[in-house]
């Protein structure tokens, strides 16, 4: 973390502005998150995140697969306490390839906002 901090640091990247992207009504506006992605048009579709949030907690040792649709709630209709809350997110993490802050993290408490959070992050894989 140190050496990435450090050559950042010394790194200088030229920057253009092409007027017709980032002009709107004379103002400039930031890009979308979206189009600063990497993964371009590669983004997953809302199905294919659900299918595989789906799957991730399905897939947790303390919970009856029967059980789990887009609207389960972790603790109260599983059965779950925080500390699964925590497993069912760092699995979803490692399923995603992306790294959910920790402010964020104790907020997906359910499948539905697992699967908003994943879709929306500009990152997902």
């Amino acid at each position: 973390m140190a050496l990435r901090a450090a050559v950042l640091r010394h790194v200088r990247v030229p920057v253009t502005l092409n007027p017709a992207l980032t002009l709107t009504g004379g103002k400039w506006a930031p890009p979308s998150l979206r189009w600063m992605s990497s993964h371009g048009d590669d983004h997953l579709t809302k199905s294919e995140v659900t299918d595989r949030v789906l799957s991730v907690v399905k897939s947790f040792p303390k919970v009856d697969p029967s059980t789990v649709t887009p609207d389960v709630h972790f603790q109260k209709d599983l059965g779950l306490d925080s500390l699964d809350n925590v497993e069912i997110v760092i699995a979803l993490e490692e399923e995603f390839k992306l790294e959910i802050p920790d402010l964020e993290a104790v907020r997906i408490d359910s499948t539905n906002l697992a699967i908003e959070y994943v879709y929306n992050h500009p990152m997902t894989a």
